[in-house]
């Protein structure tokens, strides 16, 4: 929980954004690693098959766990299949949602847009919002008043944190906004990054989301069944811990304000069936240097680039027991942050600190 007054301000039309533009943090040069332009063109080369694969696996997998909670509904054994459903509906929709959105799951345009609209609505994201709030926050990646998707902010809310692993969040934010921008209302934040000629799709975008969540409503009624919400809208209540529990290492703890990603951004390495389900972006410095490398090229990335970052966290609960001693001093002191080491190999940290004083960094 908070326990100071937080001197970061996180709106995207306030105090902070100001000093982000004029200190030139806002759309900054960032740091990346040198890699042969042929190597690299080879690495951001886009094919179908990875991704095809992949999704009929996902969609296999989603509709055979569905089937299994319906034919047990009623049972204590259609627990387990609800349990896998919940996460591949609440959890493996992100990863989708993230890679279609960058463009880079398939080559074919058409099968990125249509698995990033399933997976926008699986999260109770608005499309066109989330992909405009995502380009800012590669722009500007951890930048206070500038990126959307900051996920834990300073000093840390530790019970809002823990919430977020039930989904209940979603409940209490995602679904109004969906309500709000179906009404044609968007914040001053969304107006902010979302292209004025964008605005008009984001409200039918949600007017179509809400009309699929009336008549799931509905079915349920007519059927007098809980059945139908378990299997549309529900799952974001509870199949999204493994989401968040991988998500929230990808900044957690770590610098705000600079422009190198070795600062801002962790790499965890990860089991296969977690890594399935977060489709690699436990590679996450490496994705946020070269975002235009597919998925399944991350592990090679990855390799060809480590001797320049940070050693990877070994395992999630290595992270966790790494990031947990950081939030809890982020409570008293709200500048202080984790500063990873780098390899005798690696470059120095670009604009450490971008002219920010931080005191107390860890390290």
């Amino acid at each position: 929980m908070t326990t100071m007054e937080r001197k970061r301000d996180y709106s995207l039309v306030g105090e902070s954004t100001r000093r982000a533009i004029e200190t030139g943090l806002a759309s900054a040069e960032w740091y990346h690693t040198d890699v042969p332009r042929k190597t690299m063109k080879a690495l951001m080369q886009r094919s179908d098959g990875p991704a095809i694969r992949d999704t009929i696996l996902w969609i296999l997998l989603i509709l055979g766990s569905a089937a299994g909670a319906i034919a047990f509904w009623g049972t204590w054994w259609c627990v387990p299949f609800f349990l896998v459903y919940g996460v591949l509906y609440g959890s493996s929709s992100d990863s989708r949602w993230h890679e279609c959105g960058h463009g880079t799951a398939f080559r074919t345009r058409w099968m990125n847009d249509v698995v990033y609209e399933i997976a926008s609505f699986m999260l109770m994201r608005n499309p066109v919002t989330w992909r405009w709030s995502h380009a800012r926050h590669h722009t500007d990646t951890i930048i206070v008043g500038r990126d959307a998707e900051i996920a834990v902010m300073r000093p840390p809310d530790l019970i809002r944190a823990a919430l977020a692993f039930t989904g209940l969040l979603d409940f209490r934010y995602s679904l109004p906004t969906l309500v709000r921008n179906a009404f044609g209302t968007l914040s001053p934040d969304e107006k902010s990054f979302i292209p004025e000629p964008e605005q008009p799709k984001a409200v039918t975008a949600a007017r179509w989301h809400m009309a699929v969540y009336a008549a799931t409503i509905a079915v349920a009624l007519c059927t007098w069944s809980f059945l139908p919400l378990m299997l549309i809208g529900l799952p974001r209540l509870y199949g999204t811990w493994h989401m968040v529990l991988t998500g929230l290492l990808q900044h957690i703890g770590l610098a705000d304000n600079v422009v190198d990603h070795r600062l801002n951004t962790r790499t965890v390495y990860m089991n296969p069936v977690s890594r399935f389900i977060y489709w690699n972006m436990n590679y996450h410095v490496e994705h946020h240097m070269f975002p235009m490398v597919p998925y399944h090229a991350l592990p090679q990335l990855h390799e060809l680039i480590k001797h320049d970052l940070p050693a990877p966290n070994p395992s999630m609960w290595h992270a966790y027991r790494e990031v947990w001693p950081v939030l809890l001093k982020q409570l008293k002191y709200e500048d202080y942050f984790l500063k990873r080491e780098l390899p005798p190999t690696a470059r120095p940290y670009r604009g450490e600190f971008h002219e920010i004083t931080v005191p107390d960094a860890a390290e």
